[in-house]
């Protein structure tokens, strides 16, 4: 029964409460009930799917285990025993007058009706506790040259503080895994994982674009005319020499190869770009407006 959506199979939404859960699957239980539907084994697989359903969104913890990691994933830590343990699906039958029972079905061990279902239960591994993720703002000269913070976070109820190696190269969303700092498990499993995933703080002067870095440079008219040089500023705190050619054009961008951010896992940085914006002035002075009357008369 892995792979179904539990929430289509009991026609309710995902943001319904625990009375809808429960009304819901009084309602399909009655209808798919063995001793309401003998031979029909559509039915039966209903009763057996609307079951599991209930089992699993009736329980808090079982729900947030679904809905955070997907039907594929829960079915992975969670097996049927897993599933069926301490849902109280006998005492809604018993209002049925079913006295408990499924009549002919069960539903793996250790659920209410007894012995496997379907042949003999398979025992997983115990359910693993949630992961957990800390996000951890650096700024760029963080990433680029990595750094040491302390992380501070809850753990098994208490605050703890934990020092964590930066590497070079980390950009938003990349993460690094700390192995049993997350939840514990409510199955006798090991705890989860803490995952601390970055994001990175705007920069006055750079804007990234994964391991790319971007910049603007500010030239006079006259500059993108005849050509000039100019100092760029680079993420390491350095400057660069940049050629402008003369006929040089407003919002015209420039590659300086590898001046950009590491990559997490070492070899070649990105690039840096630079997007030259040309400065043409509101208001001329008599002497530069003279001038330009003149280039005007030469055709230019």
């Amino acid at each position: 029964m892995s792979q179904q959506d539990y929430y289509e199979i009991l026609g309710i939404s995902k943001s319904a409460s625990d009375a809808e859960i429960k009304k819901a699957y009084r309602k399909l239980a009655m209808k798919y009930h063995p001793d309401h539907s003998k031979g029909d084994k559509h039915a039966e697989e209903m009763f057996k799917k609307v079951s599991e359903a209930y089992a699993v969104l009736s329980d808090k913890e079982k729900r947030q285990q679904y809905d955070t990691y997907g039907s594929a994933d829960f079915h992975q830590r969670f097996s049927q025993e897993d599933i069926f343990r301490n849902a109280d699906l006998g005492d809604i039958l018993k209002e049925f007058g079913f006295g408990g029972q499924a009549g002919r079905f069960s539903f793996g061990g250790g659920s209410p009706f007894g012995g496997p279902f379907g042949g003999h239960s398979r025992r997983r591994a115990p359910v693993k506790g949630s992961d957990l993720v800390y996000e951890l703002p650096l700024t760029l000269r963080e990433v680029a040259e990595g750094t040491s913070k302390t992380v501070t976070f809850q753990h098994q109820g208490r605050n703890e503080n934990i020092s964590v190696k930066i590497p070079p190269g980390m950009i938003t969303g990349k993460k690094l895994r700390l192995a049993g700092k997350g939840e514990q498990s409510g199955y006798g499993g090991p705890p989860g994982d803490l995952y601390i995933q970055s994001r990175v703080s705007v920069d006055p002067v750079f804007a990234p674009e994964e391991y790319d870095l971007h910049t603007t440079i500010t030239i006079r008219l006259s500059d993108s005319l005849l050509g000039t040089q100019v100092g760029v500023p680079t993420i390491d705190g350095g400057e660069l020499n940049l050629k402008i050619p003369p006929g040089t054009r407003h919002k015209t961008r420039m590659r300086l190869s590898g001046h950009g951010l590491p990559r997490m896992k070492g070899g070649t940085k990105g690039d840096l770009f630079v997007t030259v914006s040309v400065e043409v002035p509101k208001e001329l002075t008599a002497e530069q407006k003279r001038v330009v009357e003149s280039l005007a008369d030469v055709g230019l």
